[in-house]
């Protein structure tokens, strides 16, 4: 009889679960193109890493070529280059530098906007702010070669005043404060969206209380929205660490030369480089697998982290 109880119990739920997805069915077709993309995008493509453990053979295609032998042949290859060493710490150095000086800019921005009581006024700084977000990394390191170049407009100003021209964007001291500057100015205000969609559901009344308290603006920030907004930030800090290895090739393949190459060469450059110019696919292929396992690691064991300590995670 018990299990016949237990039974009709989950029966029911199953039921239940049904009858909301019908009654929410709309809702649940606006997912499915998400859901396809990610299908199509995210997950068809892992087929392909199986290349990463084959000699691969474009004729042959994935499954007739032969495996690898030994199988971590790439892998082994990769980490036995002198350039293994070099790519894995400028990425790093990179992203760590990038997650120091840019994760804060959008919440301080987001903090400073909300302050902003006049809308017209608020929402042509937001429009403003989030729009260099679309220009794409060529128009933006065009526009860098533009101010920066030794006939630039920066480098113009400074031999008018006598003093020695600076060449940014070739010398290696300068790629990454230009690269992690750039990045700055393009996702500050696109990234900010989130913190001030966190910010606008903070509840009114906290603020009346403090301001009836005599609570000043530093204050109701400190104690009222940095509190309250913590919970999306440490999401949004986990995320990034997840991504830590990950940079785009794009902007820092457009920004080398051979005088930088020794600070700009990360392992996303290398990977195009010997993937698509070298026509290398299984080595490629191997570096990128060993990048996207060590960015899982690092979420993995960030969001553990803070489920422990914060009760904040991801999953």
């Amino acid at each position: 009889m018990q299990q016949t109880s237990i039974a009709g119990k989950q029966n029911l739920r199953k039921k239940s679960r049904l009858l909301r997805i019908f009654e929410h069915r709309q809702l649940y077709l606006l997912l499915v193109p998400a859901l396809v993309w990610l299908v199509v995008f995210c997950y068809s493509p892992m087929y392909g890493l199986l290349i990463a453990f084959k000699d691969f053979r474009i004729k042959k295609g994935i499954i007739a070529s032969p495996w690898a032998n030994p199988l971590f042949k790439y892998f082994e290859q990769f980490f036995s280059t002198y350039i293994a060493k070099n790519v894995i710490v400028n990425t790093l150095l990179l992203s760590l530098y990038q997650l120091l000086f840019s994760f804060w800019v959008p919440i301080v921005f987001a903090l400073l906007l909300n302050q902003v009581r006049h809308l017209k006024l608020k929402k042509t700084i937001q429009t403003i702010s989030y729009a260099p977000y679309f220009l794409s990394n060529v128009v933006m390191v065009s526009v860098m070669y533009v101010l920066f170049s030794a006939n630039g407009v920066v480098n113009t100003i400074i031999s008018n005043n006598g003093n020695e021209i600076k060449l940014f964007t070739s010398q290696a001291q300068y790629f990454r404060p230009m690269y992690i500057g750039s990045t700055i100015y393009q996702t500050m205000g696109f990234n900010a969206i989130i913190y001030i969609a966190a910010l606008t559901a903070i509840n009114p009344e906290y603020y009346e209380a403090a301001m009836i308290d005599g609570a000043s603006k530093i204050k109701r920030i400190w104690y009222i929205d940095i509190p309250l907004i913590m919970p999306t930030v440490i999401l949004m800090f986990i995320l990034s660490l997840g991504n830590i290895m990950t940079i785009g090739y794009e902007k820092a393949y457009l920004m080398q030369s051979p005088a930088n190459t020794t600070v700009s060469e990360i392992i996303s450059t290398h990977v195009y480089k010997v993937g698509l110019q070298s026509a290398q696919y299984s080595y490629a292929t191997a570096v990128g697998l060993f990048n996207s396992i060590v960015n899982f690691i690092i979420l993995f064991l960030a969001n553990m982290l803070s489920k422990k300590t914060a009760d904040i995670s991801i999953f």
